[in-house]
């Protein structure tokens, strides 16, 4: 009976590791997502994860035109009394990030999580708006950049 007892434990020792050793394969198979940001109006909000970069490696001054003119973006309505509410998951923030509007720097780098611009800014020829939509990028990094999320904010007048 011993010997017996003695085999069915190492099956369940084999079984359990076996499983273990497979949950790590399947873990390490898995992509880490890049941080994700997110902005809000009112109720409504959008998020995206990294439309490039978002890995911490810096990315090559020759891609970031291209990552600008990226068109398969999160969109939301912004009505001009509206505030913007921008946010940021932390490993963003530790590394600085600046909101650009049509690719130009609208704020000064931060490091906090959260930041608001009222929604006018998003359509005043002043600060470099035309029409009555505005492409805005979350570019982390103040020295290289390492990632880039962007949004398109449509006028709802």
């Amino acid at each position: 009976m011993t010997t017996l007892q003695s085999v069915v434990r190492r099956r369940r020792a084999l079984a359990a590791a076996g499983a273990v050793s497979a949950g790590l394969l399947v873990l390490s198979a898995c992509d880490k997502p890049t941080p994700l940001a997110t902005v809000t109006v009112g109720t409504a909000s959008v998020h995206s994860e990294a439309t490039c970069g978002g890995e911490g490696e810096p990315l090559k001054t020759e891609n970031l035109a291209q990552c600008l003119k990226n068109k398969d973006i999160e969109s939301i309505k912004v009505d001009p009394d509206d505030t913007v509410r921008f946010g940021v998951d932390p490993d963003i923030a530790d590394e600085g990030w600046t909101i650009l509007m049509n690719g130009q720097p609208l704020t000064d780098s931060s490091t906090k999580t959260y930041r608001t611009v009222p929604g006018s800014v998003f359509f005043n020829a002043q600060y470099g708006a035309s029409g009555d939509s505005t492409l805005v990028t979350i570019k982390e990094g103040e020295q290289n950049v390492t990632g880039l999320w962007s949004f398109k904010l449509e006028k709802d007048s």
